[in-house]
Parts: structure tokens; C-alpha cells; sequence
């Protein structure tokens, strides 16, 4: 498997804090098949003054660390870039990174408010020659009012990269209601670990790669994991590679509007701890009660 994305540079933002820490993630990711891992700390003005040169320094220091100890780990650059005005101007500067200077660029947006003009904000992105990849939509609260937005951003050519935590529950019910669906109906391209530590956010990408194969299949999840970060890696368009598969039970067109996160959502979530497909046929279920009931 392939990570492209993950907190695992020591010191530099929320994530490892020392380099015990990021030995320990390192470790975690190898025992799990992982054979590399993009370092994608958070640039974000204010908080995290991360640049593209820092990045660069740091990850090189700490593949010599992995190398000296011995952990047969490959890391590339990246990093997980806030949305700002000057986004395009930072990433042809160079102070923003791409994924492995690829046409690949994280975009991780505000958790609990909605950006103005997000779809243009995405489409310029577009236009000036990248890959936008959306940070777990899943667990952004306002998904539940632009869920048609997302869908639409994809058809623009934006990328859908979910947290591995959000498919096992890690987050709550909601993200999990959320990362389900979206990966049911073929809007996710990527799964990511996003670890930070090893305990509140650690390596867990083998465990979403499980929860995905569930649903959408090995073959579908073995895209999420390797053949689509591999595309990434190797800076391929994206019409080369695989588009994402839709899980069996999925509906071909689902309002957003007519799912209510009610009882019966609670059961959806029940529902998911023991079959994980068994989810998506009870939600058409209930789609097709509620528009009968109209």
C-alpha cells in the first residue's frame, strides 16, 4: 500500500512530535504493508508556517533517519495545504508542495465552514494544470448541505481522498455515515491514513483498506490504496487511471435531502459493525419508502 497522507515528520505541525514518534509510525506503516509514505504536513497561515523547502529538509533528514535504523520505508513530499488565495502562485513558487511535485496537490478545506466560492476556487486549480484531492470530505461538518457540491467538484475533475479511521467509526457515526456513502456511490478516489501519532490518530490504513474492500471490492480497493497513489507517484493524468467503482447495492442517483439522520440512520450505523454491505440495500430501502410516502 501506498499512504498519501500522513503527519509522520517530527515537530513541524500537530502531528509526530519527536522523533521517537515518527520511528514508531514508520514502523506501524511497514508492519502493515506499507511501502511508502508522502510526509503531508499542514501549511496553514497563522498556525503552521510550514514551506516547500522546510518540507523538503525535514523528509530527507528523516529518510536518513529510516535508513540508519533500518526501516525499509520510502517517503516522498507533500503537504497538506490549507485553501488560501495565493494557492496557484504558492504552488508554482515552490513554498507549496504537491505530492511528490506531482500534479497532485492536497487540498484540505475549513472543517466547519463552507469556503466562499469553493467550486471556483477548485475549478482554477483545475485550470492551471493540477489535480486537486479534497481532504476527507467525510469529516467536514457542512458535507450534509454541499453534498451535491462534492459530487460536483468531481465531475470537474477533483480528486476524493477519505481518512481510513472514518470507514472503521474512528470519527463517530456522521463521518462514518458519510465516507460509507460516498464510497458506495463512486465518489472516492483515494484512502489515506492521515495519522498523526500513535494513539489518538494512528497508522490504520490497513484496516480502512479492509473496510473498503467490503464494500466496493478488492479490486476497487486495491485502487484506493496502491493503483491510484501509484498513478500519483508517477505523475500520470488522471484519465489513465481507474475511475472509482461503485459498491454493488449503491443507488445510481441518491438525494441528498430525502436521507434523514434519524432512527434510521442509527440503524444504518448498527448495521454497518456487522455488514458492512447490508448498509447501503437498507438505505435504498428507505429511500424508496419515503418517496412512496410523497
Amino acid at each position: 500500500m501506498i499512504d498519501l497522507h500522513c503527519h509522520m515528520l517530527p515537530g513541524i505541525d500537530d502531528g509526530a512530535s519527536d522523533v521517537s514518534v515518527s520511528l514508531a509510525m514508520a514502523k506501524a506503516s511497514v508492519a502493515q504493508g506499507i511501502t511508502t509514505v508522502a510526509c503531508t504536513p499542514h501549511i496553514l497561515p497563522g498556525l503552521y508556517h510550514n514551506t516547500g523547502p522546510e518540507i523538503r529538509q525535514a523528509t530527507a533528514r528523516f529518510q536518513e533517519i529510516l535508513d540508519k535504523e533500518g526501516v525499509p520505508l520510502r517517503l516522498t513530499t507533500g503537504a497538506d495545504v490549507h485553501i488560501a488565495p495565493d494557492f496557484i502562485d504558492g504552488l508554482r513558487s515552490g513554498r507549496l508542495l504537491s505530492i511528490a511535485d506531482s500534479r497532485y496537490v492536497l487540498v484540505e478545506p475549513p472543517h466547519h465552514t463552507v469556503p466562499p466560492q469553493l467550486e471556483d476556487f477548485f475549478f482554477q486549480i483545475v485550470v492551471a494544470g493540477y489535480v486537486p484531492i479534497l481532504t476527507h470530505p467525510e469529516r467536514l461538518s457542512w458535507i450534509p448541505r454541499r453534498y451535491e457540491a462534492i459530487k460536483r467538484l468531481v465531475a470537474a475533475g477533483v480528486w476524493m481522498q477519505i481518512t481510513a479511521g472514518s470507514l472503521t467509526g474512528a470519527f463517530g457515526r456522521s463521518t462514518l455515515y458519510w465516507a460509507c456513502r460516498m464510497l458506495d456511490e463512486g465518489w472516492v478516489h483515494l484512502i489515506a491514513s492521515d495519522a498523526h501519532d500513535t494513539t489518538r490518530r494512528p497508522q490504520d490504513l490497513a484496516a480502512g483498506y479492509e473496510c473498503a474492500a467490503k464494500r466496493v471490492g478488492f479490486e476497487e480497493a486495491q485502487c484506493l490504496v496502491l493503483t491510484r497513489p501509484m498513478g500519483v507517484l508517477k505523475d500520470q493524468p488522471p484519465s489513465s487511471l481507474p475511475v472509482p467503482l461503485r459498491g454493488a447495492d449503491a443507488e445510481a442517483e441518491t438525494n441528498p435531502a430525502e436521507v434523514k439522520q434519524s432512527g434510521e440512520h442509527d440503524t444504518l450505523i448498527r448495521g454497518h459493525a456487522g455488514d458492512l454491505r447490508g448498509w447501503s440495500g437498507r438505505l435504498r430501502r428507505l429511500l424508496k419508502f419515503q418517496r412512496s410516502e410523497k
